[in-house]
């Protein structure tokens, strides 16, 4: 009888993104008891994340996939649940996984196959709607809406949908008013990072009393993700009371669409210091880069918490950078790449860190993997996943002729 060797992880080779199926069964858990609580239903939001290779154990816990592009549907059509190839001469009606359907914009020529694998699909205006409603109507495929509040709540000019002359979504009542035939549903995400239960109740009530004329002639609304409610000191129960209550006063199925929530706190980038030097404060510089693989970080201008230092679990947070000009001490930890800016944070550290030592840099879960590139040819992190019974698994590692083929 064969069997696949044990994998080390003191064994592997770095860079790789692990993934702990664990901690993603503990936040799948807190979303199964909110839907179950509030009656909502919950959808993975791929945008954030999409590694496959995990969607057997956030299966039973969620409702299906929600996508931004053609190849998000597909995705989520082919590889979650009851929808995939493999299961789908098997499917219960009743446990079928829902596919829904999004894009800032689609193409004429990509309407239809994006139709062939969705369940739902929303458009992000009138102007898309009417242009595609007809394609819609033909297979059977319930149609929504993007509504935008013109408030929200986001920390970050670049994330927020609400932003001046923001193009995601309608806000004319009386212009979704006439369209309200075409519709059966709407989709609001209008939070990011939003670990406020009261901020998200309040922009709720904002949305009532803005919408709620709308709202009373729907069958669905989709609340978005960005709601942080995975947190230890979250009131889980509050948040399921305002949604159920929500979705009894307008006769709604109410959807929310975690991406960050599913994954929070399950994936880790680990590293290896390939070079120390000292310029004022002590440098690191590690075998993997922020602009290739954390882009948020540059994105957002923030900092990487580091999960653990040769195999020690640390839980060590950067700095305010505000804070550390005179702190000689610290020390900062680079990307290899040539941006000057390719930071993963500045720290204080209870010793100097070596040649050869392992850096674990933690949330690398969400809006990493979907946005991790080949800038400077760096080498791409493997995939590996850390298995419910412990084992080890390496999903994928990437080669030179996956940078070559990545260009032309």
């Amino acid at each position: 009888m064969n069997s696949t060797p044990a994998v080390s992880l003191a064994a592997l080779k770095t860079p790789y993104y692990l993934l702990d199926e664990a901690a993603i069964v503990a936040n799948m858990q807190i979303i199964a008891r909110l839907c179950e609580l509030s009656g909502a239903k919950a959808l993975l939001a791929l945008k954030c994340f999409a590694t496959w290779g995990v969607f057997d154990v956030m299966e039973p816990y969620l409702h299906g996939t929600t996508s931004s592009s053609l190849n998000e549907v597909r995705l989520g059509y082919e590889t979650f649940g009851n929808n995939s190839a493999d299961n789908n001469n098997n499917v219960n009606n009743q446990d079928k996984k829902e596919t829904h359907a999004y894009s800032v914009a689609y193409s004429a020529g990509e309407i239809d196959e994006v139709l062939s694998y969705a369940d739902k699909i929303i458009f992000n205006s009138i102007s898309q709607l009417n242009a595609f409603k007809g394609q819609a109507a033909a297979k059977n495929i319930p149609v929504g809406l993007r509504l935008n509040p013109k408030t929200s709540n986001s920390s970050f000019i670049i994330a927020d949908p609400a932003r001046p002359f923001s193009r995601l979504g309608e806000h004319d009542k009386d212009k979704i008013a006439a369209v309200l035939g075409d519709i059966t549903g709407v989709m609001i995400h209008n939070n990011c990072e939003n670990d406020s239960f009261e901020a998200f109740s309040a922009s709720l009530a904002d949305i009532e009393d803005r919408f709620g004329d709308v709202l009373a002639h729907l069958e669905w609304v989709s609340l978005g993700g960005g709601i942080h409610f995975i947190a230890p000191d979250y009131p889980l129960e509050k948040l399921a009371d305002r949604l159920k209550g929500f979705s009894e006063k307008y006769g709604v199925q109410v959807y929310l669409e975690p991406g960050e929530a599913s994954i929070h706190g399950a994936g880790s980038l680990v590293t290896t210091v390939l070079d120390t030097m000292h310029n004022e404060k002590n440098l690191a510089v590690v075998d993997a880069s922020i602009e290739a693989h954390m882009l948020d970080l540059l994105i957002y201008r923030e900092s990487a918490p580091i999960a653990s230092i040769n195999g020690e679990f640390m839980a060590i947070a950067p700095v305010n950078k505000d804070q550390v000009d005179d702190a000689i001490d610290n020390t900062i930890i680079y990307g290899r790449s040539c941006l000057a800016g390719d930071i993963f944070g500045e720290y204080i550290l209870p010793s100097n860190l070596q040649i050869g030592d392992k850096i674990a840099f933690g949330n690398a879960a969400g809006y990493t993997m979907v946005k991790k590139n080949w800038f400077n040819g760096v080498n791409m992190p493997a995939i590996v996943i850390r298995r419910l019974d412990g084992s080890i698994d390496i999903q994928r590692e990437f080669d030179y002729q996956d940078y070559k083929a990545s260009l032309s």
